[in-house]
């Protein structure tokens, strides 16, 4: 036997194998590892997605919270825009009503001529004034027999009356008046002390059963 038929009759089929590099093992499994860890595409431009949709909504909702301020600030801007004017007008329309109550009732019954005509001329500038003002928002507090709000008077003194609830306005001492839904000066008034006290409005929903 020949020395190189020992040698192919050890090999399948007569073919000699290489022993394997081990540099490129290494590399094999190093590239199957980086496929493995590698990110999904798909998966990241989901993420992406939900991410964008995220922060277009949030501005969505941002924008229409700035509308509607938007909005509420300028309906402010229009109602209370004449709020100081208006101020201001109240010391004139308490100086007509001063002019007014000055004059005694039996005067004012009696008069004729130019002092009825002063007397009537002082009640159209009154009236006037006054609807002007509620053309701007501005109305007159009349709270005579009222009772007492605290969000809309201020109590001066305190009147014992039994006659009236407890707590019931029985004299205006200066008119209030609001513009919108502000107070622009409380009414000053007298509040009724020692009456009963007032019923709490009756509900029309019968008792509750085993009440």
């Amino acid at each position: 036997m020949k020395p190189n038929e020992t040698d192919q009759a050890s090999v399948p089929n007569g073919h000699a194998t290489e022993p394997a590099d081990p540099a490129a093992v290494q590399n094999g499994i190093g590239e199957a590892a980086n496929d493995a860890a590698a990110p999904d595409p798909i998966a990241a431009l989901e993420a992406e997605k939900l991410d964008l949709k995220d922060k277009l909504l949030r501005t969505l909702a941002d924008m229409e919270n700035l509308r509607r301020r938007t909005e509420r600030e300028v309906a402010d801007a229009r109602s209370y825009a004449v709020t100081n004017f208006a101020r201001d007008m109240l010391n004139v329309a308490d100086n007509v009503r001063r002019a007014i109550e000055s004059m005694p009732a039996e005067a004012r019954e009696t008069a004729e001529g130019a002092f009825k005509g002063l007397i009537e001329g002082i009640d159209l500038t009154e009236r006037d004034l006054l609807k002007t003002l509620e053309r701007h928002g501005v109305k007159k507090l009349d709270p005579q027999g009222q009772k007492f709000d605290p969000n809309l008077h201020q109590a001066m003194f305190e009147v014992p009356n039994p006659d009236v609830p407890n707590g019931t306005v029985v004299q205006v001492v200066q008119s209030g008046y609001v513009i919108g839904e502000r107070v622009l000066r409380p009414a000053l008034v007298g509040v009724a002390k020692g009456g009963p006290k007032a019923e709490a409005p009756k509900s029309d929903e019968p008792p509750a059963a085993g009440a």
